[in-house]
Formats: structure tokens, sequence, C-alpha cells
């Protein structure tokens, strides 16, 4: 079936733009993916891995965090609490439609604030965390050079690798740096399956030994080897994908 596009409120009340990628067969559950910092829902991993689990019967939404992509609200908004509550409103959101999201897939940040997210959907059985930071605030690196300018100035605009020019508040910083997730590891009251490549050199594979440390059973742990921080090649995705769909069934249901 083709992509469909769709859009819903936050809980702020503005709208965030969203795909659906729905199996050309029976749906045998719903997923939400999270893009990563400064990515969108059209970024190539979350495109091939949504679409590479939707021909293996899932629905899955991929959606832009507010204000990334098409979604309304200033990229200032789109910290970290912001991600974990637009989570939850995209899972609302599926609920009203009889769409309730048995699984939770997130990329680097937004791995993160699936984590912190997942204890707020009744209907998550399983959580995937692809290359995800085991503190939020490690996002700080990528614009590491400017965090004085933020503190003292109240905001700054900063380049971020080859995504563009995005303005980072003081307000945004704090958000970062005040968010923990340990204690909504150590609750976790679904199955968690960490994915990460061990020569990531933008999120370090210690990361990954930290949230898996701390996690609860049932937990899993696959190593991305040789695949990049993004996922940009689209064999690598599949491979994701295909993982992704096999641990899942153990929690999610059978095919």
């Amino acid at each position: 079936m083709p992509t469909e596009s769709v859009s819903f409120e936050n809980r702020r009340g503005q709208r965030l733009a969203g795909r659906l990628e729905r199996p050309p067969g029976p749906v045998r559950a719903w997923a939400i993916y999270a893009h990563c910092f400064t990515c969108s829902k059209d970024s190539l991993a979350a495109v091939h891995i949504s679409r590479a689990l939707s021909a293996r019967g899932w629905g899955v939404l991929r959606f832009d965090f507010t204000g990334v992509g098409d979604s309304e609200g200033k990229f200032e908004e789109s910290h970290f609490s912001a991600n974990v509550s637009d989570i939850v409103s995209a899972a609302h959101w599926l609920d009203e439609r009889n769409r309730a999201p048995a699984l939770l897939i997130g990329h680097s940040l937004g791995g993160a604030a699936a984590l912190a997210a997942a204890g707020d959907i009744p209907s998550v059985r399983a959580a995937v965390t692809i290359a995800a930071p085991s503190v939020p605030a490690h996002v700080r690196h990528a614009f590491s050079q400017h965090l004085d300018r933020i503190r003292d100035h109240g905001a700054a605009e900063v380049e971020i690798g080859r995504t563009g020019t995005y303005r980072i508040t003081r307000e945004f910083l704090n958000d970062m740096e005040a968010a923990t997730l340990d204690d909504r590891v150590r609750t976790l009251r679904c199955a968690l399956l960490i994915m990460h490549a061990p020569e990531d050199t933008v999120v370090e594979a210690d990361h990954a030994s930290n949230l898996f440390r701390i996690a609860p059973h049932s937990k899993s742990f696959v190593s991305l080897d040789g695949m990049d921080h993004l996922i940009t090649d689209a064999a690598d995705a599949r491979y994701v994908a295909n993982v992704i769909d096999a641990w899942s069934s153990r929690y999610v249901g059978g095919h």
C-alpha cells in the first residue's frame, strides 16, 4: 500500500506531520518510529526501516518531532521532554483509531526518548533502540564549542554536521542536561532490544552497555558491526528491520 500522509496534535496543540506505512495485507501490529537528532521522518533510516517492517506485516507511524521537518513549532522547542511527549501523543493518536502501538523504535536521541516514553504507553510490549545514548545530554557533543555562548547569551545559531544550522537556546540545553533515563530504564515493563555499532563514533558503544546493564529482563543486544551511526545504507537498514521483526515476534505475536 502507498505511504499515507497524516497529522496529529501534540500536547501544545501543534500539528505534527507523519507518514503511515501499512502492509499490503493484514496488519500484524502497530509500531512508532522516532527519528534521530536533527533528522526527520524522511531520513534514510526512518524510511528504509519503516518500509522494510511494513513489508513484513507491520503498520508503522514515523513522524517529525516538534519544530522538525513538516511539523509545527520551532526547533528549540524540540528538546528531550518535548520528544518524549510527542511520542506519547503519537501513541494516543494511534490508539484513538484502534491501532494502539505494541512496538516503539527509536534511533539515536529518538531511542532515548522512546525509552522514556515507553512507561507512559500501556499498549507497548517491546521497545528497540538503535545507536541510542544512555544520557540525553550526550547530544551536547554536536554543538560543544557553543555551550558557553548559549549559557551566557541565552541562545546561539549552531551548525550541526551536514544537516544545517539550528537555534539552540538555554532552555533547550537545560532540558537536555536535566533529563535522565536510569529510572525509566530500570522500571521498563516491556521487552528491550538494544542495537548499536561497536565502531559508532557519534554515540559510543559504551552507551549501549550502560543501557543493557541497568535494564531489567527481558533484554537483548545486537551488534551492528560495520554500520554507521545514521544507518545510511539501505542493506543495513533492511538487516536492522529483519532483526527487529524476528526478535519482536516473541513479545508482540507470531506471523
